[in-house]
């Protein structure tokens, strides 16, 4: 496409949108509105869990707006994230103290009776639907993420101050690292401001593609669920997407 000025996300506009053609759900979230998901996420792991920066949490989720609440929240009060897509029994986990339980983990109700999932161990555990609403049952030792959420302030509690050396996944990849890669591969994808990125969920389970390579870019997000193939064009139109992934 041809080049453009770089032309800031309104904020009225949708920061992030999600659609499933499976089911017709739709969900759009100003930058404001994810702020409050974030704020509410970052509150259930600071205050109701009692974590504090270093902490280690594993994000098990498919690309979802609730998965961006729960990293950015994660990510806002300095702790460690891991956020393997999906982490197959057998394979080995290349990140230090892996064998130790997480903090916290999340995880959908899929993934966890998926018996392909090795799903790690955590103090703190919940189940992340991508529905709407509460889950209709939960397995004992478990928690309604949807539902202990909104029991935290709107509001994101004291952040402290977060430097670029922190480290941002249990690996020790800082979060200044991980900016830098964003940022480089948002350079890849051609993505500026005010561009909006229409992505196809189940090929692109990665954060760094969907989310955070976008939010460095200053674009905005389509998060397409089980993308019916044949009508990728009609959702271009109708997203005005200026970049398909």
């Amino acid at each position: 496409m041809a080049d453009h000025a770089p032309v800031a996300v309104a904020t009225h506009e949708p920061l992030l949108s999600y659609l499933d053609d499976a089911t017709g759900e739709r969900t759009d979230l100003t930058a404001q509105q994810l702020g409050v998901w974030a704020a509410r996420s970052a509150g259930l792991l600071r205050d109701g869990c009692g974590l504090r920066p270093g902490d280690r949490v594993a994000v098990l989720l498919p690309p979802h707006w609730r998965t961006a609440a729960v990293l950015i929240g994660a990510w806002s009060v300095g702790l460690s994230v891991s956020f393997r897509p999906r982490a197959l029994a057998g394979l080995p986990v290349l990140e230090p103290g892996a064998d130790l339980p997480y903090d916290a983990v999340f995880v959908t109700p899929e993934r966890l009776d998926d018996w392909l999932e090795d799903v790690p161990d955590g103090t703190h555990r919940y189940l992340v639907g991508t529905g709407s609403g509460p889950l209709s049952s939960v397995p004992p030792g478990w928690l309604d993420w949807s539902t202990e959420v909104l029991r935290h302030p709107e509001i994101a509690p004291d952040l402290g101050v977060l430097r670029p050396t922190d480290p941002a996944s249990p690996d020790g990849t800082s979060y200044g690292e991980w900016g830098a890669v964003a940022r480089e591969y948002a350079k890849q994808l051609d993505l500026r401001a005010g561009d909006r990125l229409l992505v196809d969920a189940a090929e692109h389970e990665q954060p760094l593609k969907w989310l955070l390579a976008p939010l460095a870019a200053g674009a905005s997000v389509v998060l397409c669920a089980n993308l019916d193939r044949s009508r990728l064009d009609a959702h271009v139109t109708a997203e005005q997407a200026t970049r398909v992934l």
